[in-house]
């Protein structure tokens, strides 16, 4: 991510040798013979990865079960740009360290003040007041956001969410029932230890008190804070909760309370929600120190803890209810609450706990060819139109280098043609698992003897 102001290239992951400018665009010719003669061996930048199968294939899998779960509650997929105007994230909180420290924000090359979003509810409510759906209006998202954090297990640059939002319905128990799809997911992935936190953070004007009680009760500690909290608190007193670093533990534990602050119209908000959690099954513990990181939210906060990983990065995601947050991007005032769960992290949950293992995708068959290529080309092309999963070998390999290609793709079934089959006419099927014999079959019925080797 950038930062507020603009770093150097190396700053950004970028080798001054690249030679390359922000935009994109060389920053002088480059010779390509100078290229070839030395080439370079690009990796990543910090904080970014490759994802390959088989866990790309799971992350894939990932959505479909998020979306198994948020579609019939009747939520919509919404694929919001991965940038902005700038603006549309600095209205979370000019005082968070998402947007002050964390955000890729730079000006593009026509002359706009951008960022690559750190976040998506932000992007909901901005295409909510661009194109106004009827309410209430429930959305689902998944893809990549962007953050300038220090890399560590769970944690990258980049780094992907699933959630939902829904706007306009100012009603208790919707948030019990979004807190419920969180939950479910979990249970659909398997995961069993996972702990939900939920607290209020009231009304607007019950938060400003609670801030000026923390302001003071943080300025009396003052000399007992880290470096980083001190400076935290001349932003926001409420993020200094947020702090997991150990020295700060003994002065937040004394901090006052929100809850001592909430109005009666927050609380019976609260207590409605919880009501709801208990009426549903879901258990919950009230965590009255859990403000979450981003300034919008109000009344109902959440979050969903990964029993299995450290407790200073144990955040599985979370939310909470902000109904502000729409009216500050220039709409109309329009309650929202929703949730975003990092696949990084729940995954990371999900090895501890042996539950959710990638999918192993293995072909139906794999087609051996020893007359040149030609044949393979043809035959696996009709085992794909008929529905199965098929693969080669390449470069006209020798038989046995084929078929221990055959093996190793872990395909049930191999078809075998040489020179004898295709002037014949034939085709041989060979089981690969189990103790079955080959055989050979007329080209022309190959597919109706397949269905009867591969039926269940």
């Amino acid at each position: 991510r950038l930062p507020s102001r603009p770093r150097r290239l190396g700053a950004l992951g970028l080798s001054p040798r690249s030679r390359f400018v922000q935009g994109g665009g060389p920053a002088a010719p480059v010779a390509w013979s100078a290229v070839s003669a030395s080439p370079t061996e690009f990796h990543t930048s910090p904080g970014m990865r490759d994802i390959l199968a088989p866990e790309s294939n799971r992350w894939r899998r990932f959505v479909e079960v998020f979306e198994s779960i948020v579609e019939p509650a009747g939520y919509r997929l919404i694929v919001p740009p991965m940038m902005e105007d700038a603006g549309v994230f600095k209205r979370v909180g000019e005082a968070t360290d998402v947007v002050s420290k964390e955000m890729y924000e730079f000006t593009d090359l026509g002359g706009r003040h951008v960022a690559l979003r750190p976040e998506q509810t932000a992007s909901v409510c901005r295409a909510y007041v661009q194109h106004r759906p009827t309410t209430p209006w429930k959305a689902w998202y998944a893809g990549p956001n962007f953050r300038y954090e220090k890399p560590q297990r769970g944690r990258y640059r980049q780094f992907d969410q699933v959630g939902v939002e829904v706007l306009g319905v100012d009603d208790p128990y919707l948030d019990a029932e979004v807190i419920a799809l969180g939950w479910r997911f979990f249970e659909a992935l398997g995961l069993r230890r996972v702990e939900l936190l939920v607290n209020s953070l009231g009304e607007p004007a019950d938060r400003a008190r609670y801030v000026e009680a923390l302001r003071a009760y943080f300025t009396a500690h003052l000399d007992e804070l880290t470096a980083e909290s001190r400076q935290t608190l001349e932003r926001n007193p409420l993020r200094v909760l947020d702090s997991k670093r150990a020295p700060d533990a003994p002065v937040i534990a004394g901090a006052p309370q929100l809850a001592e602050y909430l109005s009666k119209e927050a609380a019976a908000h609260f207590d409605a929600v919880r009501e709801g959690l208990d009426a549903l099954g879901i258990p919950y513990r009230v965590e009255p120190r859990l403000v979450r990181g981003l300034d919008y939210y109000l009344r109902t906060t959440f979050e969903f803890a990964g029993g299995t990983l450290d407790s200073a990065q144990n955040a599985l995601g979370g939310g909470g209810r902000y109904d502000g947050l729409v009216e500050a991007l220039g709409g109309p005032p329009t309650p929202g609450v929703g949730f975003a769960l990092g696949v990084d992290r729940t995954l990371l949950a999900c090895d501890d706990e042996g539950v959710f293992e990638p999918p192993v995708h293995t072909p139906d068959v794999f087609v051996v060819d020893t007359t040149g290529g030609l044949e393979a080309l043809l035959v696996t092309e009709e085992l794909r139109r008929a529905g199965y999963s098929a693969d080669r070998a390449y470069d006209n390999r020798s038989m046995k280098a084929q078929m221990k290609a055959a093996n190793r793709s872990g395909a049930r079934v191999a078809v075998i043609i040489g020179e004898d089959e295709r002037a014949a006419g034939t085709a041989v099927i060979r089981p690969l698992r189990g103790d079955g014999e080959q055989f050979a079959v007329p080209r022309s019925d190959l597919l109706t003897h397949l269905e009867a080797v591969l039926k269940p």
